[in-house]
């Protein structure tokens, strides 16, 4: 690893571990969403396993850079635009996101615990896994992509990998406990997964829409409906307190 004897290096790596983290918050959700539909006891250990493979995949597609930057050379063209694969890797990976979300914003909507406990029983653990490995190659084409016109050594894009992977490993249990746990944060979730297959699409079609107003959106969209939270429990605390004196006045 001769970049760590580098200082000029740490800067790079700081900022690409930092971008790694940031977009893997995208996988958790997406991941929490999907491993939540499955009985509790096998929550934890296939979100672990779909991490620890996605990892390996990371690591892969990093090794095989030349094959990566490939993918950026144009196969055909369209509408006067020349089309790549990645390309075509974000447009589907995008309308997958933006079908998978409208799936389970539709099943969260419609209120039936029978059919709900259905699900979570016969839920396919493989089929999870393998979802949660396509929709990663997505954003692994993209961020592997990004961090090669970073940086310059794959020992540091690996240790960035291994460590924003620890991350989510150790925050994806409580994403998804927090998720499960409030439904609104749920839907503002899968309305975000929603937004960003909208951006993978558009950046497949090459319509650039700059991350930093999606992170605003999300940002805001967070802050307001936590606000909304804090209103919520302290109106219902509120009103247990004043029930006691309520029914004392009526006896």
């Amino acid at each position: 690893m001769e970049w760590l004897a580098d200082p000029s290096q740490w800067f790079a790596f700081a900022v690409l571990l930092l971008l790694e983290i940031v977009l893997g918050i995208d996988n958790i959700i997406f991941i929490s969403v999907l491993t939540n539909k499955l009985p509790l006891e096998k929550r934890e250990k296939v979100r672990k396993l779909g991490i620890s493979l996605a990892m390996i995949m990371r690591i892969l597609l990093v090794m095989g850079i030349s094959w990566v930057i490939s993918l950026t050379e144009p196969v055909f063209t369209a509408f006067e635009k020349a089309i790549s694969w990645k390309d075509i890797i974000l447009v589907a990976g995008g309308l997958f996101l933006i079908a998978k979300s409208t799936m389970e914003i539709h099943h969260s909507v419609e209120d039936c615990s029978s059919q709900e406990k259905e699900v979570s029983i016969t839920a396919n653990v493989a089929g999870i896994i393998f979802q949660i490995l396509m929709l990663d190659l997505v954003f692994s084409v993209d961020s592997v992509i990004t961090a090669v016109g970073m940086v310059q050594y794959v020992s540091m894009m690996v240790a960035v990998i291994i460590i924003s992977v620890l991350v989510m490993l150790l925050t994806s249990k409580r994403i998804a406990e927090f998720i499960e746990k409030h439904p609104t944060f749920k839907m503002l979730a899968l309305s975000f997964l929603m937004l960003i297959g909208m951006s993978l699409v558009g950046e497949g079609l090459q319509f650039h829409i700059p991350k930093g107003y999606l992170y605003f959106a999300i940002s805001f969209s967070l802050i307001v409906e936590a606000l909304n939270t804090k209103v919520r429990k302290k109106h219902q605390k509120s009103v247990l307190l004043r029930a006691p004196a309520v029914s004392k006045d009526n006896c």
